[in-house]
């Protein structure tokens, strides 16, 4: 038994590393459940589809007549499902990488400054001149306390706690920030990390997140409606097709249920400017335990807050400072029939 064993092993491990020279993404245990993960959802869109195609004669009918109707359709999917690897393969923002392009920001300013200044010498007056590609890092990319004074900058002067040093990636989390164990990174305006997208979802791709929600919302809808109008015109006539029709319909309104709650969870915290995290963990966050409930400390307003979501994000870096004693107090005044006039909560 254990010699005819060995050489099935034998093989089963040199087919297994033929495999992973092939495809090296299947080394990883972690980016190999992700590919497994994507998939099923692939698969599971291309059945739920693929049955009204296979078995609704009317549909297919209707299609004839109205071709529009069907592409429309195929076009809902095909964005669904392009949305969902653009989202999954998009960066969530980390914290290293805002410190890597505020290092060359940096660097390139202070080379543009040297540039500038004259140098005199014996001879006459000298321009200096340094190359970008050569000043690199060294001029203050490698300093940890540039970064670490515009961490501080963030915070207003008196606060409890004006650095916290991520005890795993050692470095500054700016606020908003936190450490992923999923990643082993610090993402910058952390919401969660979505198992079945594989990814963090944070500041980079909230927004790509929100569609691919929407997106997939209104095709659970348009594919429940068709099972339905199905069931309704052919009920009696397959019983066996009916039945798997039930249950992927079941399946569907599951899924319907859970997509439209996200929907409307996210779609709150995007009008008040908050992430799951800082939502659910408020009191373990250090800089919001003396923040009221009720006060929003980032909001600017539900208008400004669905503009800077959706259009005025310049850099997938850009970092948002915790306001000062003041500002909290004017956000945490209740609203009055003068402020809902003057649109108080809009801006």
């Amino acid at each position: 038994m254990i010699g005819c064993c060995v050489p099935s092993r034998d093989t089963s491990d040199r087919f297994s590393d033929r495999c992973f020279n092939v495809f090296p993404c299947l080394s990883d245990p972690v980016r190999r459940s992700t590919l497994c993960l994507r998939l099923a959802l692939v698969m599971l869109h291309l059945v739920f589809v693929g049955f009204i195609f296979i078995f609704n004669e009317e549909f297919r009918e209707e299609s004839k007549d109205q071709p529009w109707y069907t592409l429309i359709y195929l076009l809902l999917v095909f964005v669904t499902l392009v949305q969902y690897f653009f989202t999954s393969g998009s960066s969530p923002g980390y914290v290293l990488d805002a410190m890597r392009e505020f290092a060359r920001t940096e660097a390139s300013l202070r080379a543009l400054e040297i540039s500038k200044q004259p140098a005199s010498s014996k001879n006459g007056s000298v321009v200096v001149t340094i190359d970008r590609n050569q000043s690199g890092e060294h001029l203050v990319g490698n300093n940890p306390m540039n970064w670490t004074k515009l961490v501080m900058d963030m915070y207003p002067p008196g606060t409890s706690v004006r650095t916290y040093t991520c005890s795993y990636c050692n470095v500054v989390q700016p606020p908003r920030a936190k450490h992923c164990h999923d990643c082993d990174r610090c993402v910058l305006q952390f919401d969660h990390h979505c198992v079945w997208l594989g990814t963090c979802i944070g500041q980079g791709n909230h927004c790509r997140f929100w569609w691919y929600i929407l997106e997939e919302t209104a095709l659970c809808i348009w594919t429940g409606i068709l099972y339905i109008k199905y069931l309704q015109a052919s009920f009696s006539k397959a019983w066996l097709v009916a039945v798997i029709m039930i249950i992927l319909l079941s399946i569907l309104l599951i899924a319907l249920i859970f997509l439209l709650l996200l929907l409307l969870f996210h779609s709150y915290l995007v009008l008040t400017n908050q992430t799951t995290y800082e939502l659910v963990r408020r009191r373990r966050i250090p800089y919001m335990r003396t923040i009221p409930e009720r006060v929003y400390p980032f909001s600017k307003g539900a208008c400004r807050n669905l503009y800077n979501f959706c259009f005025a994000r310049a850099s997938m870096y850009a970092m948002e400072p915790l306001p000062s004693a003041l500002e909290l107090e004017q956000k945490s005044v209740p609203y009055s029939c003068f402020d809902v006039i003057s649109c108080r909560c809009c801006c």
